[in-house]
């Protein structure tokens, strides 16, 4: 990564600026502007979360947003509602009233005396999410977004369901949240308020696991904020960005199919985290790409950007499977449209002796019943760039699944996009689940994982209306994996792996489960792209850059450790995942120089499961956070389990506040929510 200190336009920095909405209310923002932009004013870019922008995405922040004010923008960083240093209550995820605020915002920002009156908006995650949610709104000064990392869709493809399955990132991400909403604003900002602001936060403190948890399937709830449900709201140009990596990349080719505007796709490598300094690599010049995007759109400068095509995908490599990679080989791919009319679909056949075969099947019944514990080689369902995190061998649970495998391959088969199996089933139990891997075997047997997709099979119809399962009735359901790039190479086996558990990605059934799966009948499709001569005249991405960072001092480096353990005697899985900081660029405990601040931050994830019983499942995240400057020392402990019955999902927390050393605060919670077929 190259560090940029000299720009064609000098920046200064405006550490916090209030700006005041229409019902009183302040938001905090950090600012870099061109140090002339009020005589030559220039559009503003509007990157606005709810993750405190005083301190801990401080690093993260002062080098992009520097660098994209040296080039000629007002680069601003705001807090949402309730978080950081800006007034109020954080009380949910994209609620009316955050979209509301961002509209303020933008009409603010665009009537700045630096300001142009053409205005974009990013983000990554939280940030992709409301991007595309306030281009819905079509306010009038919003030109084009680039959206990172996010999803179109709240239900179906964010950190709570997949597949109308639950996931344990809803636990995960809600614990993160349920801390992040309740820590305290910087009395150096807000002044001797802060402890009163602080108060209301704590007061108002939500699990928000449980809080999700009320809405198991697709109803108003989560219907508010997905894009997809009309993508002609958005009236602006469109920049969706992803990686294989992440568990948001589905997006992007849906958002291309979807939205009638000028619209580009890339999807790279990459984990949860910005092209230009993720892992898995390679890397590339994300904020120059961004810059020829905004100069586009906001300056009128051609650039070329849309001359392009408007899908960029990296096909990645075969390589056996390892818990992380550097860099994931592979090349640059891409197509003038999406979809695109050079994928065209092959279908392979489940035959009842475990081939994938393309002629006629033999139709069988095979019955399956996965051990709960099947998934422990799954790694995480969004990679956010650290060990551990991605698939290993998948043989362990391809022994607990039913296999189908190709014949070796005689030359290579690359695949673009979304495969799919077509399940016909029958089911036991009223509610089960399906989990199908697509895997890449090797001569040696080892067996990587490509893709995969999961299905509450009571949502086979619909996710807003589930129906249970009537015993021994014959169903078909449509199973969709995760949209990928691959290239199998010629000697190889495609393997598919079908399951009905997947733990601890996916929170198991009440039941154990029997399906009996109907070889023959049950197909899968792969969307085949053959390589074209074409691909290899890309135009090459420029190396990564970016601005200068942030002073700090790291008073502790950040650890991760992962481990899997078996209890002999009962039977017992637990996996555990602890992080020690990760929040401030590889610290668990930094100084900030320019604020006087240190902040640390720590992470526990356990679950646990038996090798019979799904009900004995459980998941457990703590966390510890903490602000020191002098005698001001807040602290927050908090916790999140789930566990359930057969017709209920329990919910415990506490939420514990401290101030140099002094308890403030201390509430629990339990809350007891119905299964909804799930």
């Amino acid at each position: 990564m190259k560090t940029v200190t000299e720009f064609p336009r000098a920046v200064r920095i405006i550490e916090n600026e209030w700006i005041a909405l229409p019902d009183g209310t302040r938001l905090a923002a950090r600012i870099w502007l061109p140090q002339d932009a009020t005589e030559r004013p220039v559009p503003a870019l509007l990157e606005y979360l709810p993750y405190r922008k005083r301190d801990f995405m401080r690093s993260r922040d002062g080098p992009m947003h520097h660098y994209l004010a040296g080039h000629g923008y007002a680069s601003v960083r705001v807090d949402i509602r309730g978080a950081g240093d800006s007034d109020g209550v954080t009380g949910d995820e994209y609620t009316a009233t955050e979209h509301r605020d961002a509209i303020a915002v933008i009409e603010w920002l665009a009537t700045r005396p630096w300001c142009s009156g053409a205005v974009g908006m990013f983000g990554i995650s939280w940030g992709g999410f409301n991007s595309l949610q306030v281009a819905a709104h079509a306010p009038d000064a919003l030109k084009a977004i680039i959206t990172l990392c996010a999803a179109d869709d709240r239900y179906a493809d964010d950190a709570h369901y997949m597949g109308g399955c639950l996931l344990n990132e809803n636990l995960i991400w809600g614990t993160s949240f349920f801390m992040y909403s309740a820590l305290p604003p910087d009395p150096q900002v807000v002044g001797d308020r802060w402890r009163a602001m602080w108060r209301e936060r704590l007061d108002n403190a939500k699990p928000f696991p449980a809080h999700w948890l009320r809405h198991q399937k697709r109803d108003d709830y989560w219907r508010h904020g997905s894009v997809c449900e009309d993508y002609a709201a958005v009236r602006c140009p469109v920049y969706a960005i992803g990686g294989w990596a992440d568990g948001y990349s589905n997006a992007v080719p849906r958002l291309l199919a979807g939205l009638e505007v000028p619209r580009k796709g890339l999807i790279g490598p990459w984990s949860h985290s910005f092209p230009h300094n993720s892992v898995p690599g390679p890397t590339i010049g994300f904020l120059q790409e961004a810059l020829r995007w905004w100069d586009h759109w906001l300056k009128g400068i051609d650039t070329g950007i849309m001359d392009e095509p408007m899908l960029r995908a990296w096909m990645q490599d075969s390589i056996p499977p390892q818990p992380q990679y550097d860099i994931r080989p592979g090349r640059w791919v891409a197509e003038a449209i999406w979809p695109s009319p050079h994928i065209t679909p092959r279908t392979l056949a489940l035959d009842a002796g475990g081939f994938l075969v393309e002629d006629r099947a033999s139709e069988n019944r095979l019955e399956l019943q996965s051990p709960p514990v099947t998934g422990v080689a799954a790694g995480a369902w969004c990679a956010f760039g650290s060990d551990g995190e991605m698939p290993i061998d998948q043989r362990a649970d391809d022994g607990r699944s039913l296999v189908f495998d190709s014949e070796p391959l005689t030359e290579p088969v690359e695949i673009l996009g979304a495969p799919s199996l077509r399940l016909v089933f029958d089911s036991d139990r009223p509610v089960a689940q399906a989990i199908v891997r697509l895997n890449d075997v090797f001569p040696d047997g080892t067996s990587a994982r490509v893709t995969y997709g999961v299905l509450n099979l009571t949502h086979r119809s619909s996710h807003a209306h589930p129906e249970p399962l009537a015993p021994a009735r014959r169903c078909e359901a449509l199973i969709k994996l995760n949209d990928v790039a691959h290239a199998f190479p010629a000697g190889n086996r495609i393997r598919v792996a079908i399951s009905t558990a997947y733990w601890p990605v996916v929170w198991p059934s009440p039941e154990a489960v029997t399906l009996g799966v109907y070889t023959g009948a049950s197909v899968l499709t792969l969307p085949l792209r053959p390589p074209r001569a074409d691909d290899a005249a890309l135009r090459s991405f420029d190396a990564p850059e970016e601005g200068p960072g942030e002073p700090t001092n790291v008073l502790r480096p950040s650890t991760l450790r992962r481990t899997i353990e078996r209890d002999v005697p009962s039977g017992d899985v637990v996996y555990r995942i602890f992080r020690d900081g990760g929040e401030f660029d590889g610290a668990a405990w930094v100084h900030f120089d320019e604020i006087d601040l240190d902040a640390g931050f720590a992470l526990l994830q356990r679950y646990r499961i038996g090798e019979s019983d799904p009900l004995s499942a459980r998941g457990e995240i703590t966390a510890h956070a903490l602000l020191r400057r002098g005698d001001w020392r807040p602290e927050l402990r908090g916790s999140v389990e789930l566990r359930a019955a057969r017709d209920a999902f329990i919910v415990t927390a506490r939420l514990t506040a401290t101030e140099g050393g002094r308890e403030v605060f201390t509430r629990a919670w339990e809350e007891i929510i119905p299964r909804d077929l799930v």
